[in-house]
């Protein structure tokens, strides 16, 4: 079998079937270049979502499980496509993508013909076609900061530049590039590669699992690259929307834990007093909007918490388990 391909879905029904429809279509169109069994895992949907599946993708491996995250969902359908077919490759894909006529094939292609590539991403676009940054220079203190403070006015295009660990978008129209890391949305491993670090940390419950996973391939000699000839739409936080406080407060807690486990301590000192400067700053912006009627005291109580919350992890020593 060349390809397992693991999608977590939570309460994105509609987007997941459309997302199922341009892999089987794809899938239909190389069939005589490549085998494939797709694995879906749901998260706990409680939007119908594992009955669609029922009846109009009968041949989908379906997973039902408790809501455990990105990584352990994706470590679950891993681990049941590892036992059933053994797939040369994993594919992992978010349900709010459409997978592009040919992408599949140019990523079992270029995984074959290269034996140190541990991954291979698509070139990642938006829904109206432009250009969606696809990987990344490993996180350090310059990205965080510019998260955390962005630039203002015609500064803000550096938000697009290496400064802030993209990579040049002109290379994006030529041949395959490494990188330090992919987005999470859709990238391809080798099962060699994943056998040899292991899979998903599943302490990462959201955000950073895969810049954790790719700076383990990194440290065990395995390559990562971009294949701009295999295109994949992505919507982009279609799951994460549906709670937005909830996802703030666990991308800033999964960051404190992948800083501390790749960068030394003086770094992590002077990004947590950045950190907790920057939800400070947005606890008194809250106070702000509220004296001006622009935001419901409800609201204002709610997003104070898990800005409060995010303060108190970065006050620790260690991050938490």
């Amino acid at each position: 079998m060349d390809l397992g391909l693991v999608i977590v879905n939570w309460n994105v029904r509609d987007l997941l079937a459309a997302c199922l429809d341009s892999v089987y279509l794809d899938l239909a169109q190389s069939s005589s270049d490549i085998s494939a069994v797709v694995c879906v895992v749901d998260n706990g949907s409680q939007d119908g979502s594992a009955a669609m599946l029922r009846k109009q993708f009968p041949r989908t491996l379906l997973i039902e499980a408790e809501n455990r995250g990105m990584g352990a969902g994706n470590n679950l359908g891993w681990q049941a496509l590892q036992a059933q077919v053994d797939p040369a490759a994993f594919l992992i894909l978010n349900p709010d993508t459409l997978v592009r006529p040919g992408a599949l094939r140019q990523l079992v292609s270029f995984l074959r013909a290269h034996p140190r590539a541990g991954v291979a991403a698509p070139k990642l676009v938006n829904p109206d076609g432009s250009l969606q940054h696809t990987a990344f220079h490993f996180p350090g203190l310059t990205q965080a900061a510019l998260d955390l403070f962005p630039l203002p006015g015609r500064l803000a295009r550096l938000m697009n530049s290496p400064l802030n660990g993209r990579y040049p978008a002109f290379r994006y129209s030529g041949g395959p590039f490494r990188v330090d890391h992919t987005l999470g949305a859709a990238f391809a491993v080798r099962a060699a590669a994943a056998r040899e670090v292991g899979l998903f940390d599943e302490t990462f419950h959201m955000y950073c699992e895969e810049i954790d996973w790719h700076w383990r391939l990194a440290r065990a000699g395995w390559e990562r690259w971009v294949v701009p000839a295999a295109e994949v739409m992505h919507y982009g936080g279609q799951s994460t929307a549906q709670i937005k406080l909830d996802a703030l407060r666990k991308l800033w807690i999964s960051r404190r834990r992948l800083y501390y486990r790749y960068h030394n301590p003086a770094l992590n000192a002077v990004l947590s007093v950045l950190v907790q400067t920057a939800m400070r700053r947005r606890i008194r912006a809250n106070f702000r909007a509220s004296q001006r009627g622009r935001l419901a005291a409800a609201d204002r109580a709610e997003q104070n918490l898990a800005l409060t919350d995010i303060i108190q992890v970065w006050q620790r020593r260690r991050p938490p388990v």
